[in-house]
């Protein structure tokens, strides 16, 4: 896969994207905007196929899920705020890590999904990056998902956050049922609204190639609509988090290990990288009952199933 091959087959997806027209705005404003996702919320997820691009492709049914998910500040620095989600059953109690959003303002460099299980760091070009923030998306385990580079707008007084377009791995909703496709490209919105904030993605499912080449099969929106709440306890997820807030820095310091610089890295699970979550989750639960945890510990799970991605 080229840049040129990637930019020449998402030029219509890349009108969504008003970065070339949008002035920078204040880093403060978009600071702003962005800690005003932090809160307890409500959310309904829901994902439509839409233009069906490959011969004899049939539209998947479409999905819709929910829960109730807490989003709290992790860091708070200019030019770096980390968000992370944990998603509280009601009736249960039960609390689940789910997953992270990292902002970074004018960041030098971005990791992108280049091929199964890997993510290469690579430069943001100047002119998509200047008085731009890009968004860092994690996994459960903290592994990465994608990035996206885009400018914060505000105009009719609506805070609307527009990523370029850009590469991820499929959704577990998606790669637990089907293989049909390997790779998704996908535009972000992320949108503030009177009730909490709203995430719409326009994604194209594609089937990338050995050879390079590339199959487009669907047109796919999604939205997932985060409506602030009063009415759910999420007592259990602040407790949970407390007590395992310093074990999930230690991983995330660990990741930062090969995402912070090039050539990136490459997983050797399998794509569910359930190897590498199962492990995590069980050393967290074990700090959340008071047990230690070593650092060579979290350092055998990375040593088995983590490596840097090969240079480009």
């Amino acid at each position: 896969m080229t840049r040129l091959t990637h930019r020449a087959s998402l030029l219509a997806i890349c009108l969504l994207t008003p970065l070339a027209a949008s002035a920078a705005s204040a880093p403060e404003r978009d600071r702003a905007s962005i800690l005003a996702m932090q809160g307890e919320y409500i959310v309904d997820f829901a994902f439509d196929e839409t233009v069906l691009l490959k011969p004899g492709y049939e539209r998947a049914p479409a999905m819709r899920s929910g829960g109730n998910e807490t989003v709290i500040v992790v860091e708070d620095r200019p030019g770096k705020i980390v968000l992370q989600h944990i998603l509280v059953d009601a009736k249960s109690g039960h609390v689940t890590k789910h997953w992270r959003q990292d902002w970074s303002f004018e960041a030098p460099q971005r990791f992108e999904f280049s091929a199964d299980q890997t993510w290469q760091v690579r430069p943001i070009a100047a002119e998509l990056n200047r008085g731009a923030w890009t968004q860092c998306v994690y996994e459960v385990s903290d592994a990465p998902r994608y990035c996206g580079t885009g400018r914060w707008d505000y105009a009719n007084g609506v805070a609307t956050w527009t990523s370029d377009a850009s590469w991820r791995p499929l959704p577990r909703r998606e790669y637990t049922k089907r293989s049909d496709y390997n790779a998704i490209v996908a535009v972000n919105r992320h949108t503030l609204t009177p009730g909490g904030w709203t995430h719409e993605q326009f994604n194209t499912k594609v089937l990338r190639k050995p050879d390079g080449s590339q199959e487009e099969l669907a047109r796919e929106f999604g939205f997932n609509d985060y409506q602030k709440t009063r009415e759910v306890d999420f007592k259990p997820a602040y407790t949970y988090w407390t007590a395992t807030k310093d074990y999930w820095a230690q991983v995330r310091e660990r990741w930062e290990r090969y995402l912070g610089q090039a050539p990136g890295v490459r997983l050797k699970t399998k794509v569910d990288g359930m190897a590498m979550i199962i492990p995590l989750f069980e050393q967290a639960g074990q700090r959340e009952a008071g047990k230690p945890v070593g650092a060579g510990q979290i350092d055998a799970v990375f040593a088995k199933w983590v490596e840097r991605a090969p240079a480009e």
